[in-house]
């Protein structure tokens, strides 16, 4: 069996093997989707797919959608050719539950993968001409927290961010000048409204996503390059609406054992690949089960109907509440207070740490201290989150998630993640010097950045933009010594750039170094300190 438009017409042969197929034609929602795009997304990778693409796929065979979703990708090209099209754009659901039982589904929904580059002409030319389509309503995103950053700490425009406002909208490459590029193209063929929806796990997304796009298309108007009329409609939300967002499902790199089980039953070709720019991506995804999308319902050209496939649609107020709810109290400070010490500690599976004491003990301590400052969103318990997180989600043995994938980019969520319930701190009490938990995190995680684990031994620090910059730092400080500490961690933990807050005029500083240097005397000293600090 070919995961294939021709390949799944042997539905018996799917049926047989326990694997679902799309109710409804999917080469004909392919040709309507050409002819008339509705739903454009930038970022083609696993969350997008098992998530939203199976949203999608949920709409179409309830007939409330006759049209599946345009794929753009935009930083890793490999993806399209290894992933996409070989399978004619079709994806694998595999839906991991906590007792054990799978649920396997091919989804028909991504009808159609564009590779975002002027270097690309014919599809270049395509993506404009999905952007000239009137009847487009909404363009979204799950491209990650680094995809919106234009600039590094200091200000100063990365490289390939300065050469797209240097180069003007036809030469475009990096994410936030492809947008823009394509909204100008959008504005000449008539102004058509449009929402972009950022679905990534940042704060206040949609304003991260508006202050980008508007950054560059201003830039490109001192420049000559766009006109001012197309930076007003641009800024005007009633013609181009930035809604906000809160996204959620835990989705870890794909299983090469669920790889070896789809083939034993019969599927060819399922092995993960891992690309050059190091995107871990197969033609299935493996995913849990629970998932909570929230969107601020600002639709100024229409919308396909999301809330009959579960999409809470809301106001913002309401989705910023459930956003804090998660990514500052409940799952993702978790994650990234766990990571790190999962690295130092050895483990690989998440939910191998999740039965470490010492690991659990500082997770429930997280939760709570986000619970004192936390809102209500009210269309969701924060208090029922927390307990579903630790007790379903979080210890799904068949997950197969990592703690190295918990720590990939740490360094661009710990502002939100860790610096949203310190300022909450500061302005309920005065200072954040009763929190015992968040600064035991941020230790943890400067521990991490030492590359050496508990045992001693030297270990590859996942992915992350700051690293280099974060380790030059920190590079006179040893594992072995706790003299070594000296002043090395004070600029760090004064970045309001990278917390969201200097820490120090926080009242947490002293706390985070003491910890910090008790990780510094050699083999044990981590264990140790874990187990005594909370």
């Amino acid at each position: 069996m070919r995961l294939t438009l021709s390949g799944i017409r042997d539905r018996e042969a799917w049926a047989k093997a326990g694997i679902g197929l799309p109710g409804y034609d999917a080469g004909a929602v392919v040709r309507r989707t050409v002819e008339a795009p509705v739903w454009v997304h930038f970022g083609v990778g696993n969350i997008f797919r098992v998530f939203l693409g199976g949203i999608a796929d949920q709409l179409l065979a309830d007939g409330a959608m006759d049209r599946g979703i345009t794929c753009v990708e935009c930083f890793d090209m490999e993806v399209v050719d290894r992933i996409y099209r070989p399978y004619d754009n079709l994806g694998l659901s595999v839906i991991l539950h906590n007792d054990g039982r799978e649920e396997k589904r091919v989804l028909g929904s991504m009808a159609e993968a564009i590779q975002a580059s002027p270097d690309r002409a014919a599809q270049w030319e395509r993506l404009k001409t999905v952007f000239r389509t009137p009847g487009l309503q909404m363009v979204s995103f799950t491209i990650t927290e680094k995809g919106y950053a234009l600039t590094n700490t200091a200000g100063v425009y990365f490289p390939a961010v300065a050469a797209d406002i240097e180069g003007g909208p036809e030469k475009a490459r990096t994410a936030m000048a492809i947008v823009a590029a394509m909204l100008w193209e959008r504005f000449r063929a008539g102004a058509g409204p449009l929402s972009l929806v950022s679905m990534d796990n940042c704060s206040k997304n949609g304003s991260r996503l508006r202050e980008a796009v508007l950054r560059v298309a201003d830039a490109w108007r001192e420049g000559g390059f766009v006109t001012e009329a197309f930076l007003a409609w641009v800024s005007d939300e009633k013609q181009v609406a930035f809604p906000w967002t809160m996204i959620d499902k835990i989705t870890p790199r794909p299983s090469a054992e669920i790889a070896s089980r789809l083939e034993a039953l019969g599927v060819e070709a399922m092995q993960p690949v891992v690309t050059a720019k190091q995107t871990y991506i197969a033609p299935f995804v493996n995913a849990e089960g629970p998932q909570y999308l929230v969107i601020e319902d600002s639709f100024p050209n229409g919308r396909p109907p999301l809330e009959r496939a579960g999409v809470y649609m809301t106001d913002r107020a309401t989705v910023n509440k459930s956003e804090r709810m998660k990514v500052t109290a409940c799952l993702n400070p978790i994650h990234s207070a766990l990571g790190p010490y999962g690295c130092l500690l050895g483990f690989t599976l998440f939910s191998d740490q999740m039965l470490d004491a010492d690991s659990l003990r500082l997770a429930k301590a997280i939760g709570e201290e986000g619970m004192d400052t936390v809102p209500d969103p009210g269309i969701l318990s924060p208090r029922a989150f927390l307990e579903e997180c630790l007790t379903v989600r979080f210890p799904n043995p068949f997950l197969g998630d990592t703690v190295q994938r918990l720590v990939t980019d740490i360094s661009q969520g710990v502002g939100v993640r860790f610096g949203e319930t310190v300022k909450a701190y500061v302005r309920k009490y005065g200072d954040a010097g009763r929190l015992r938990a968040i600064p035991v995190a941020i230790a943890g995680w400067l521990r991490y950045l030492l590359a050496v684990d508990d045992a001693g031994s030297p270990f590859p620090l996942s992915p992350d933009p700051m690293n280099e910059e974060l380790q030059a730092q920190l590079a006179t400080v040893s594992a072995d010594d706790p003299d070594s500490l000296t002043d090395q961690l004070k600029p760090i933990l004064a970045d309001a750039g990278l917390f969201g807050v200097n820490l120090w005029e926080a009242g947490i500083g002293e706390k985070i170094e003491s910890v910090f240097r008790s990780m510094l005397r050699g083999p044990g000293s981590v264990r140790k300190t874990l187990h005594t600090a909370i």
